[in-house]
């Protein structure tokens, strides 16, 4: 099964049971050992290792435009327009993005994991890459990092940073692991930057890198091990 998984040969997935590397459901495994993949727990050098191949675990990029559902009752280009077929399961999308951004979706059929990366109590970081009017104030980044005051609650985000400058445009890269709907264009808005493109980069290990516009890959083992990693798991 560990072979299977793409862990590596069956030969060298045997080395890593004799050295105790392996644990499934809590206990160290043993050469021989038989486990159901669909709902054995299983860690290889204390990374979660997902077997039940009825999981999907994908990366999108979603263009603007794009609506954040699966599938859309006043007929708008949605997520699954982009999947054509290539994704035997149903799978749904871990939070959104307004149609007008753009940028890194996760998609998967796993509810638990997906809970989990959506709810403000495991804090998953994401990260922004925004176009606004420039100049950038010197004191905008403490300004953010220290707290904004937005009409449903302060906000503060973890990290700012200028990317570049092109005459009276700016781009500024913000992390912050906030989930509230519009919160990094109200944030920049209120402090008189509003956005006209925004890209979302990453989700907490999982990064846009160079997928192409409305393509979608699916996440290695290691993304996934991350990911269980980031929530706790």
């Amino acid at each position: 099964m560990l072979a299977a998984a793409g862990i590596g040969s069956r030969r060298a997935c045997e080395d890593l049971i004799f050295h105790r590397r392996v644990t499934v459901d809590g206990r160290v495994a043993q050469l021989g050992d038989k486990v159901d993949p669909t709902t054995a727990v299983i860690f290889v050098d204390g990374e979660r290792l997902v077997t039940d191949t009825r999981l999907v675990y994908l990366a999108m990029n979603k263009p603007r435009g794009v609506v954040s559902t699966m599938a859309d009752e006043k007929g708008r280009t949605a997520l699954a327009d982009f999947l054509d077929g290539r994704v035997e399961q149903r799978v749904y999308h871990v939070g959104r993005l307004d149609a007008e951004s753009e940028g890194l979706l996760l998609l998967t059929n796993d509810g638990t994991l997906a809970h989990r990366l959506m709810h403000p109590s495991f804090g998953v970081m994401k990260t922004y890459l925004c176009e606004v009017p420039g100049p950038i104030p010197r004191n905008l980044g403490r300004r953010l990092t220290a707290g904004i005051e937005l009409e449903d609650g302060p906000v503060k985000v973890d990290s700012f940073r200028v990317v570049d400058t092109l005459g009276r445009t700016a781009q500024v890269e913000i992390t912050l692991h906030e989930g509230r709907k519009h919160i990094v264009r109200r944030l920049l808005e209120e402090v008189g930057h509003p956005v006209s493109r925004l890209v979302r980069t990453s989700i907490g290990p999982i990064r846009l890198g160079d997928l192409r516009l409305g393509r979608t890959r699916r996440l290695t083992h290691a993304e996934v091990a991350a990911l269980f990693r980031e929530v706790g798991d």
